[in-house]
C-alpha cells in the first residue's frame, strides 16, 4: 500500500485504465480500487514486468487483429494492449478496452453548478451592451469589449488565453432607422405631405419596439411621396414583385426563419425594390406584448443574396421589420387614406469587420481537445440576456468549474478549451472562421465540441414550457448524456423534476434526414471539418419568446434552468476528461 501511496495521481489512473477501471474520484479511492481488483498488488512494477515480457510483430498490432483475437490472449496482454489502444485513441481506446473487460462504467460525482455565480456573469456581460440600443453586436466596441472581459476572465482561472481577431464579411450600423407614416391634409394645389399641406398627420416607429433593421440593409432614405407602398403579400410570389421595382414592397411574414429574409431579399434585388418592409405577423405574437408581434432581427445568406444581385451585395435597399400594429396601421392608411411613407436607413453592408473569439485553454495529457462554446454577440438591438448571454455564461461558469477541479497541477486527459464566438446572429461568421482557420489541428484532435446557445427555459414554466432538449449526432456520447441524466435526476430531484428532459439522437448528413440543424456555432464543428464529421451536443431551452427582440433582457432570467445542461454535460466532459 505504501508503494501505491508514493504514486501521483495520474500514474494510478494509467494503471487502472490499463486494466480497464474506471478512474474517477480521488486519490484514496484510485488506490482502493486498485488493492480490491488486485489484492498482492503494491506498485505498477508487475504491470511494467508483464509488458516487457510482451513482443508483438511490427506489422501485427492489436487493433488488425481485430477483437477475436484479442479477446484469446491472456489478461497481461490484453492489458498492455489497454495502453497501446487508449494511449492512441483516447478516451475511445478507453470505452473499447472496457467493452473487453466487461467492465460496468463509474461515472464520476456531479460537478457543482453554481447558478447564482452564472447570473453574476450574465450580468455583466450585458453592462457591456451599446449606450442606447443594448446590444453586443458583430464587430462593434460593444462586442470587442465583452469578448476582452471573457478573455481576462480565462485568464484570471489559469487557463492559457487568446483572443482572435478574425476578419469577415459584416455591417454595420451608423445610425438608427427612421420610419414614418404621412395622413395627407388635403390642402388644395400642394403636393400630399408637403411641408405646405396644412393639417397633415405624421406618426413616427419607435425603433427597436417597433421598427428594426434586418441583416445586411443598404442604405436609403425616401421622402413622402418619392415611392408607393406595394402590397406583396406573403413574398412568395414572384409575379406580385413586378409592380414593387423603385417603390417600397410590403411583406407580411407568418413564417419565422433566415431562409424567408433571404428569399425576400433576394427578390427585392432582382426586381430593383427600393425598400422592403416585413410586417411580423407570426412570431410572439401576444407573447411579448398583448395584442401586438414584436418585430425582431433576422440575417440572410449573404451568398445567396450576392448572386441574386449579379454578384455583389445590394447596397441600396432598405431593408426593415415593424410590429403587427405598425404595419396594420400603415397598410390602413395607405389603402384607405392615401397614406404616405417616409424611410430611412444607414447600414454600410458591403465590408468586413472582425469579429472576436476569445478562448481558455488547459494542456492535457494528450492534444486531442474537448471544446466548450457559445456565442458572446448578440443582435444589435437588444441585450440578448437569453440570446446568448445566458449560453456564454454557462461557458464561463463551466471553465470556472473545470479550474477548480484542475488543481495541484493535476492534468485532464484531454486539452479542454472553453471558446465564445462572434458573429453568429449575422451567419456564424465567427465559428466557421475560426474552425477554418484551426481546421487541421480539428481534423486529428477535435473529440468533441459542445454547444451552448440558449439552453435557457423561461421562468414562466407553467404557461410558457419547461422542456431541455439535449441532442447529438453521436450515439455513443449521447448514450452516456442519458446515463448521466438518470444520476442528476436522481441526486438533484428538486431541480431535476421541474423540468421535463429529452434526448435526441441526429446522425444524418448536412441537410438531409435527420441532420443536425445547422443554425448554431455547433454546425461548422460537426459538418465543416472535412470528410469525416465531428461529434457535438446541444443544448436548447424553451419559452423564450422574447428571442431577437428588446425584450431578451434579465426581467424573465431563470439561471437555475442552466444548470441542468450546465451540470450534466460538465459531469460527462469530467468523465471524459477523467478528472
Amino acid at each position: 500500500m505504501d508503494a501505491l501511496k508514493s504514486l501521483s495521481v495520474a500514474e494510478l489512473k494509467e494503471d487502472l485504465k490499463a486494466r480497464g477501471l474506471p478512474v474517477s474520484g480521488r486519490k484514496a479511492e484510485l488506490i482502493e480500487r486498485l488493492q480490491q481488483t488486485s489484492p498482492n498488488l503494491d506498485s505498477v512494477e508487475q504491470l511494467t514486468l508483464d509488458a516487457e515480457m510482451v513482443v508483438m510483430p511490427p506489422e501485427e498490432t492489436a487493433l488488425r487483429r481485430g477483437v477475436e483475437s484479442l479477446l484469446s490472449l491472456p489478461l497481461p496482454v490484453i492489458i498492455v494492449v489497454g495502453l497501446v489502444v487508449t494511449g492512441s485513441l483516447g478516451y475511445a481506446g478507453y470505452e473499447l478496452v472496457s467493452a473487453f473487460l466487461d467492465d460496468e462504467v463509474e461515472y464520476p460525482e456531479l460537478i457543482d453548478f453554481d447558478a447564482t455565480r452564472t447570473r453574476g456573469y450574465t450580468e455583466t456581460l450585458l453592462s457591456y451592451g451599446h449606450a442606447q440600443w443594448e446590444g453586443r453586436m458583430s464587430g462593434s466596441q460593444e462586442e470587442l469589449n465583452a469578448a476582452q472581459y471573457i478573455r481576462d476572465t480565462f485568464e484570471s482561472l489559469g487557463y492559457e488565453a487568446t483572443l482572435e481577431n478574425l476578419t469577415v464579411p459584416m455591417f454595420s450600423v451608423v445610425s438608427a432607422p427612421t420610419l414614418r407614416l404621412c395622413i395627407p391634409g388635403g390642402t388644395p394645389f400642394v403636393p400630399p405631405c408637403s411641408p405646405l399641406d396644412t393639417g397633415q398627420q405624421i406618426i413616427e416607429y419607435e425603433h427597436r419596439t417597433e421598427v428594426v433593421l434586418q441583416g445586411f440593409s443598404g442604405t436609403r432614405t425616401i421622402n413622402f411621396g418619392q415611392a408607393e407602398v406595394v402590397d406583396l403579400g406573403e413574398g412568395g410570389e414572384e409575379e406580385n414583385w413586378q409592380g414593387a421595382s423603385g417603390n417600397i414592397g410590403v411583406v407580411f411574414w407568418d413564417n419565422a426563419g433566415v431562409s424567408g429574409n433571404t428569399q425576400i431579399y433576394s427578390l427585392a434585388a432582382q426586381y430593383d425594390v427600393a425598400a422592403l418592409i416585413v410586417i411580423n405577423t407570426g412570431l410572439n405574437c401576444g407573447k411579448v406584448e398583448a395584442d401586438n408581434c414584436v418585430p425582431i432581427f433576422k440575417s440572410i445568406n449573404v451568398d445567396e443574396v450576392v448572386e441574386a444581385n449579379g454578384g455583389t451585395m445590394p447596397d441600396d435597399i432598405s431593408f426593415v421589420m415593424i410590429s403587427s400594429n405598425a404595419g396594420a396601421e400603415i397598410m390602413d392608411a395607405v389603402n384607405n387614406e392615401s397614406g404616405l411613407l417616409s424611410i430611412s436607413t444607414n447600414v454600410q453592408n458591403t465590408g468586413e469587420l472582425d469579429v472576436r473569439v476569445p478562448c481558455g485553454r488547459w494542456q492535457g495529457i494528450t492534444d486531442d481537445l474537448l471544446i466548450v462554446g457559445g456565442h458572446h454577440d448578440t443582435v444589435y438591438h437588444g441585450p440578448g440576456a437569453v440570446d446568448d448571454t445566458s449560453g456564454t455564461a454557462t461557458v464561463m461558469e463551466l471553465a470556472t468549474v473545470f479550474s477548480e477541479i484542475l488543481t495541484d497541477g493535476e492534468l485532464p486527459y484531454y486539452t479542454m478549451m472553453f471558446c465564445t464566438w462572434g458573429g453568429e446572429e449575422e451567419g456564424l461568421w465567427g465559428s466557421k472562421a475560426w474552425v477554418e482557420k484551426h481546421q487541421d489541428e480539428l481534423q486529428e484532435h477535435l473529440r468533441l465540441y459542445v454547444n451552448l446557445d440558449m439552453n435557457h427555459v423561461d421562468i414562466d414554466m407553467d404557461t410558457r414550457g419547461n422542456g431541455v432538449y439535449l441532442f447529438s449526432n453521436s450515439k455513443e456520447d449521447l448514450d452516456h448524456i442519458k446515463e448521466i441524466t438518470k444520476i442528476y435526476e436522481s441526486e438533484k430531484s428538486a431541480v431535476a423534476s421541474k423540468y421535463q428532459i429529452s434526448f435526441r439522437l441526429l446522425d444524418g448528413e448536412k441537410n438531409g434526414e435527420n441532420a443536425m440543424p445547422y443554425n448554431s456555432d455547433h454546425g461548422p464543428f460537426v459538418y465543416d471539418l472535412g470528410e469525416e464529421n465531428g461529434k457535438a451536443i446541444v443544448c436548447y431551452g424553451t419559452g423564450s419568446w422574447e428571442y431577437h427582440t428588446y425584450a431578451d433582457d434579465m426581467s424573465r432570467f431563470n439561471e437555475e434552468s442552466l444548470s441542468v445542461s450546465g451540470t450534466i454535460y460538465g459531469t460527462y466532459l469530467r468523465f471524459l476528461a477523467e478528472v
